[in-house]
């Protein structure tokens, strides 16, 4: 027909104009009413014809963040370019794949369950792009973790006036023990158990512990798995796994112990070793085997210096926040008021 043959001459012109590598593949999308046919030439671009006019005039095209793929890649390694950390990169690298694929497919894409680490960096690249179509979904006032959703325009609506719903993305694992149980599980014990089903950690959101069991935000994809895995566990044998909606999660009151250490000084290796319970040169192990966060980011620096509100986060040992710092002891030493989350 003349609109294939009319297309397929637009799009090498195009391709001859902006220089674009390779063959560019051409697809056309039909509707079933009269509205237009659209095509797209490139996961970055669309080209729109008037039905009309028996598809002979092209109307508009239309460019996602103004550009096209060769432009779109340069302002890709840009932005990777501002990151030196290997895994820093690959993270930026998959959240401009999901802007990029909410704009090219017209589809609500949502990221996996994000740190708070992971938040300021994606943040960041947000407004590196000035994407203004994202969500940052907390499944309740206290979560930590988040989950990142980016939506076309014909979804606006949806989020702005908040009627989307996030079930689709995120769903609720409870956990009731039985009465012999009740109390005895610490967060550790639900997080290791779901691991040791093979259950990669960003699958899951925040986990609520209660008297009676938990509640478990987890990734829509993961949950039927394991709830009907979980029980095969011995720690779990016992209790009743069912999955719910996301907006019967229960609110979790926190529990925090309030500790108070003295330390020669602020230096992290010092705060650690009090925090672990273990040696200056221990601390010095666990600070150099990436398993200590500052603020949620990994620190590898012994000697950084910790301030009033920084969070904690030693693996294997807890959670903590430097609550205050209540001043010098009569030795010359300070003396600091530490949170700990049990």
């Amino acid at each position: 027909m003349f609109y294939n043959k009319h297309i397929k001459n637009t799009s090498n012109l195009i391709a001859d104009i902006f220089g674009w590598d390779g063959v560019i593949r051409t697809h056309a999308y039909r509707s079933q009413s009269p509205r237009p046919y659209r095509l797209a030439t490139s996961q970055y671009e669309r080209l729109i014809y008037n039905s009309t006019k028996k598809y002979k005039n092209l109307v508009k095209i239309k460019f996602f963040y103004g550009i096209f793929q060769k432009g779109w890649n340069m302002n890709r390694e840009a932005i990777l370019n501002k990151y030196s950390n290997e895994e820093d990169r690959l993270f930026v690298a998959k959240i401009i794949d999901k802007i990029n694929f909410a704009k090219t497919r017209n589809q609500i894409v949502a990221t996996d369950f994000l740190d708070m680490y992971q938040k300021k960096i994606a943040q960041e690249v947000i407004n590196i792009v000035k994407e203004q179509n994202y969500k940052f979904y907390y499944a309740c006032e206290e979560a930590e973790k988040v989950m990142l959703i980016f939506y076309p325009d014909k979804y606006m609506d949806l989020f702005e006036n908040e009627r989307f719903n996030y079930s689709q993305f995120v769903k609720l694992i409870r956990i009731k023990l039985p009465n012999e149980l009740k109390g005895t599980y610490s967060h550790k014990d639900y997080l290791s158990g779901i691991m040791k089903l093979g259950i990669k950690r960003e699958k899951l959101g925040d986990i609520l512990v209660f008297e009676d069991g938990a509640d478990i935000v987890a990734s829509f994809e993961i949950c039927e798995y394991v709830v009907n895995n979980l029980q095969q566990l011995t720690r779990f044998s016992k209790a009743t796994i069912i999955e719910l909606n996301i907006k019967e999660i229960r609110e979790s009151n926190v529990k925090k112990e309030e500790i108070r250490i003295v330390v020669a000084s602020l230096r992290l290796d010092a705060i650690v070793a009090e925090l672990a319970k273990c040696s200056r040169n221990v601390a010095n192990e666990i600070i150099e085997n990436q398993r200590v966060f500052i603020n949620y980011e990994n620190e590898s620096r012994s000697s950084k210096l910790l301030s009033e509100g920084d969070v904690i986060v030693i693996r294997g040992k807890g959670k903590f926040i430097v609550k205050l710092i209540n001043g010098e002891t009569r030795k010359g030493k300070l003396s600091v008021t530490i949170e700990h989350y049990i």
